[in-house]
């Protein structure tokens, strides 16, 4: 990191998980860290944010991934996958990578292509993945056979843009939160800012959900349960799934 981004690191100290470091620090605490410390400069460095990102997904893709098959088929299929070589596996990914058609395959491309299907992959950690996606969508049909299917929806979708606490956010000091109506730049730099600070952007949208089950709700984020004399004293998930 310090190599590729000199500008960020001009002096060459302070790069992710440095051995003479006196108390190690994790990939990801550094990383955010970073992203929220008063100088935009990693914030707004485009290919920092999406190389930290990437670096994420490889590892948990290397961590958090699991291969799963059916019990009458573990035998076979654990046998056979040992007997498969890395070239072959190479090979049968870059022929369907350049859209080769399954015909073309060899005996054991093939081979290996038939012995694959029968293995499930399971990636539910990785952030972004379509993995973790089906994974939140079975947990809320979960919520769905427990309390059974809400009546009342209830959707918050905070808009950024048009938001006078998320310019305050990306810096901008002119703003008076003090008044009703403050006095916000013109609706095309309000677009600009937001799309060149993602990361306020982040931040106004949890800061706007918190506050919508802190003060709306009554949700006390410490205790983790409604506060005492609160509106609703029933359990979160009850609220979220019931009218």
């Amino acid at each position: 990191m310090l190599g590729m981004f000199p500008t960020l690191w001009p002096f060459g100290i302070g790069g992710f998980e440095d051995p003479s470091r006196i108390k190690t620090i994790a990939f990801k605490a550094q990383a955010n860290y970073y992203f929220d410390i008063p100088d935009r400069s990693f914030r707004s460095h485009r290919p920092f944010s999406f190389i930290v990102l990437n670096i994420l997904q490889w590892r948990a893709a290397h961590l958090h991934t699991h291969f799963t098959v059916r019990k009458p088929n573990f035998e076979s299929v654990a046998t056979e996958l040992l007997k498969i070589t890395p070239d072959i596996l190479l090979s049968t990914a870059r022929h369907l990578e350049h859209e080769g058609r399954g015909c073309d395959l060899d005996d054991e491309q093939r081979k290996t292509f038939d012995l694959l299907q029968q293995v499930n992959t399971i990636a539910a950690r990785i952030p972004g993945s379509q993995a973790s996606k089906i994974f939140v969508r079975n947990e809320i049909r979960s919520y769905f056979g427990d309390f059974g299917i809400p009546h009342l929806y209830f959707t918050a979708n905070p808009s950024a843009a048009h938001s006078p606490i998320f310019q305050v956010m990306c810096g901008d000091q002119i703003v008076d939160l003090t008044k009703q109506f403050p006095h916000l730049v013109p609706s095309q730099e309000r677009a600009i800012r937001l799309a060149n600070d993602p990361v306020a952007a982040t931040d106004f949208f949890y800061f706007s959900i918190r506050c919508i089950f802190d003060f709306l709700f009554g949700w006390d984020y410490e205790r983790k349960m409604f506060q005492k004399g609160g509106w609703y004293p029933g359990p979160l998930e009850s609220l979220l799934w019931s009218a």
